[in-house]
């Protein structure tokens, strides 16, 4: 059957009146997801940020581990080369052994200078490692907060926005396809979310510009879809609004 204006403009209040007791939940809940979202991120990136910190520290410790045994094995083979020297039959033998032990030698300065390097630079990045760690702290202590507001919140208002939303849903197939879509692309561009806004001191109540007495009349007798020249919104008289309010 098909609907009058009048039936179409309070289908479309009332799914307008709807849409905006779950916005004003929505708002209660404030920026609180977003600000949970952002905190797992910083977490994340704070995590996998000292995981990789502690796996160089690790291989800067396996390096000194490695240069101090080739230190012991350098000392080693200049003793073992000590030793042979003292045995050496010729000035061939004696040049090759001398060769070997001043390579050993270069080996335990090399050594040496990069047990001092990897020793600077295990302080320098262990600064880091615990100043980025005392940082996940504090945002793990944020995010736990931050959880918590949002699920006092969730807790306390989502059955209510779910009965809501079953109520939008049930009432948008009542609405012609056509004003269902200009209603969601307005709802969509406008800030605050009305589509559909009464008079108010002669003034459109989404963009406050004044309506012409003669425009008035015409939305007061309901005859046909009227929208605000300046904003775009549907417009319903405030007798309709107390109707659908009784009804």
């Amino acid at each position: 059957m098909e609907q009058t204006v009048e039936q179409k403009l309070k289908a479309l209040y009332e799914l307008q009146n709807i849409h905006t007791k779950i916005d004003k939940i929505r708002q209660v809940r404030g920026e609180l997801p977003m600000e949970v979202a952002d905190l797992e991120d910083d977490v994340l990136g704070l995590e996998t940020r000292i995981s990789k910190i502690k796996a160089e520290l690790d291989d800067l410790e396996d390096s000194i581990v490695t240069r101090k045994n080739t230190i012991k094995d350098a000392q080693s083979s200049i003793k073992k080369y000590d030793t042979q020297l003292k045995e050496v039959k010729n000035n061939r033998e004696y040049d090759a052994l001398t060769k070997e032990i001043e390579i050993q030698g270069l080996d335990i300065q090399v050594s040496e200078k990069k047990i001092k390097e990897h020793g600077f630079e295990i302080t320098s990045k262990t600064e880091i490692y615990e100043a980025a760690k005392a940082e996940l702290d504090g945002r793990k202590k944020d995010l736990e907060i931050k959880k918590g507001e949002l699920g006092v919140i969730t807790s306390e208002t989502e059955k209510e926005e779910q009965d809501l939303q079953k109520k939008a849903d049930k009432a948008e197939p009542q609405i012609e396809e056509r004003l269902l879509v200009a209603y969601k692309r307005l709802r969509k561009n406008a800030v605050n979310g009305l589509a559909v806004v009464t008079i108010d001191r002669d003034s459109c109540s989404g963009c406050f510009n004044q309506i012409p007495p003669q425009r008035q009349l015409d939305i007061r007798q309901r005859k046909k879809i009227i929208v605000c020249e300046h904003c775009g919104r549907i417009l319903v008289d405030e007798a309709l609004t107390h109707e659908v309010a009784e009804g």
